[in-house]
């Protein structure tokens, strides 16, 4: 287990922070007659889950899905800050925003058609909005719960119509969304995959592996979650926004699964894949940070690694058990396993460094403050004895990398050192994300990490620990934890309300309940991680986002 341990410290400082190539001036028509053609090859330890985007929040398929479907609105297309700007997609425009903040009038573009080559209307527009009720989306009951009759569509999603929320006017080509409230957020949450829009006949059912018709540049020609997922151009695609959806320079995009960490390092030194998909295994960093220094891109990312603590199954519905293993964790152990400090900053609570609302503190160390000091076992041990909980037997459930076994194998070490019968349990990353949402599998901890969706504190504490969030019996169900403390919901709609009108207030607001949810201790928060991406020599136009990792559509391949 510790054998990686410090390695990432010694990660050579050529490693640069990507940029792109495309330059101010520079005609994109050049570029494309320049660059245009040629197949992209990705690499990956697993895949993705269901290919439904309504259904589906693993990063590799937000990644893969951005040039496959289009939104209303859409993040721009572009690096760093640049790429949280809202622009029209489906849309011609920004919406009219009425009624006080609380209705959003879109009009929809003419001569767009999915991949299957049927034009889009305004009737797949609302299909699409109640659609993410009808599949019980995980966002469905917290980014989109504001929506009029959202409330009767989580309560019998079957049913839903979303009357009097969603309406369309298929002569004036609009669509007109009625919300409940003011929602500062809105436009990002309508920005995100699970608010794509697919045709009108789309099963209101998870589709697995069966490819939905979209309207991006791309379309999935296949996907076997055993094998590999094939994109290829949308022959129905014309574009009409470089910043919404811009047309791709390869002519097709694969993603091959199965290859371990390890693999995929030695397929891009070998020229014969362009991106790893996973985090290079610690021991390589070295190696590739020497010799490929050109091909490392190293960045920040809005995001953190955790631990959800089942707050419903023993022993962690014990609070005084939950707070043992918070002071236990000594976080210098997994930043290593992920790389060391160059790659990863230990963090003590929900909210990322940098991010709206974020205000400095840890609760549970040695001497608490706004840093993590150190580790409190004899604290921990108290806890615990006073927990009554010692000797129960505690499983982390973990994915097959690298990074998370080698951190699972350390939780098991703490949580014995405490006097618990711990083990691992590691199952494959495509559907470990899944698989630890559903109670039904009584996953008692495990080690899970979380990247933004969107630029506000609510996209973590409300999706992570919000009510609306919580789906016992569901692999939909991103509150892991099972934490539903109606105190602390209230605070968040209040904070959420409050955005509308005085951000500064409402992110002030944000900073305390981060910290409240941290007294109740339903995760232990690890690090804050950098991105690193190993690319060939071959790609050009590296373009990284925090919304969508790399920018595919923009990379050639020479």
């Amino acid at each position: 287990m510790r054998l990686f341990i410090g390695v990432g410290t010694m990660v050579a400082t050529a490693i640069c922070a990507g940029t792109g190539d495309l330059r101010a001036g520079e005609s994109r028509d050049a570029l494309m007659e320049a660059h245009r053609g040629g197949s992209m090859r990705f690499v990956s330890k697993a895949a993705f889950g269901s290919a439904d985007p309504h259904i589906n929040y693993h990063s590799l398929f937000w990644m893969m899905s951005q040039s496959v479907y289009d939104g209303l609105v859409a993040y721009k297309k572009a690096e760093g800050a640049e790429s949280t700007t809202v622009v029209p997609d489906l849309a011609e425009d920004m919406p009219v925003i009425s009624n006080d903040g609380k209705t959003y009038t879109f009009k929809i573009r003419k001569g767009v058609h999915f991949s299957n080559g049927k034009e889009l209307t305004v009737e797949d527009v609302q299909a699409s909005l109640r659609r993410i009720f009808k599949v019980a989306s995980p966002t469905a009951g917290s980014f989109y719960n504001g929506i009029v009759g959202a409330e009767d569509c989580l309560a019998a999603p079957g049913d839903c119509t979303l009357e009097g929320g969603v309406s369309v006017d298929p002569g004036a080509g609009t669509v007109t969304i009625n919300l409940t409230r003011p929602d500062a957020e809105f436009l990002y949450k309508l920005s995100v995959p699970h608010a794509y829009i697919v045709p009108a006949d789309t099963p209101a059912s998870d589709t697995g592996t069966v490819p939905t018709p979209g309207t991006g540049a791309y379309m999935i020609e296949s996907y076997d979650p055993n094998k590999s997922v094939i994109l290829k151009r949308n022959p129905a695609f014309v574009e009409w926004s470089v910043d919404a959806q811009p047309d791709g320079f390869v002519d097709e995009l694969r993603i091959d699964f199965g290859l371990t960490e390890e693999a995929q390092v030695n397929a891009i030194i070998n020229g014969q894949a362009d991106m790893m998909t996973d985090s290079p295994p610690s021991d390589r960093l070295v190696e590739i940070g020497t010799n490929f220094a050109d091909q490392v891109h190293i960045n920040p990312q809005a995001a953190f690694w955790y631990v959800p603590l089942n707050m419903n199954i023993p022993p962690f519905d014990n609070l005084k058990a939950r707070q043992a293993f918070a002071h236990a964790v000594n976080l210098n152990v997994p930043v290593d396993f992920f790389g060391g400090p160059r790659l990863a900053s230990p963090t003590c609570q929900v909210l990322p460094q940098g991010f709206p609302g974020y205000r400095p503190f840890c609760l549970h160390t040695k001497n608490p403050g706004e840093a993590w000091t150190g580790p409190d076992m004899e604290k921990a041990r108290a806890l615990v004895e006073a927990s009554g909980t010692q000797g129960q037997k505690v499983a982390v459930v973990v994915d097959d990398s690298d990074a998370g076994r080698n951190i699972g194998l350390y939780l098991q070490s703490v949580l014995t050192d405490l006097g618990y019968d711990a083990s691992v349990n590691s199952i494959s990353g495509n559907i470990h994300f899944t698989y630890i949402q559903n109670t039904n599998n009584k996953v008692q901890a495990s080690v899970s990490q979380w990247y933004a969706d969107y630029p506000a504190a609510a996209n973590f504490l409300n999706v992570l620990i919000g009510c609306g969030s919580f789906h016992p019996g569901s692999d939909s169900s991103i509150n892991i934890s099972g934490m539903c403390d109606e105190k602390i919901q209230a605070r968040m709609d209040q904070a959420m309300a409050l955005g509308s009108t005085d951000p500064e207030a409402a992110n002030d607001l944000w900073s305390e309940i981060d910290r409240e949810v941290m007294e109740q201790v339903p995760m232990v928060p690890l690090f804050n991680p950098s991105n690193v991406d190993f690319a060939s020599k071959r790609m050009g136009n590296y373009m990284f986002s925090p919304q969508y990792h790399i920018v595919y559509a923009n990379a050639w391949v020479q």
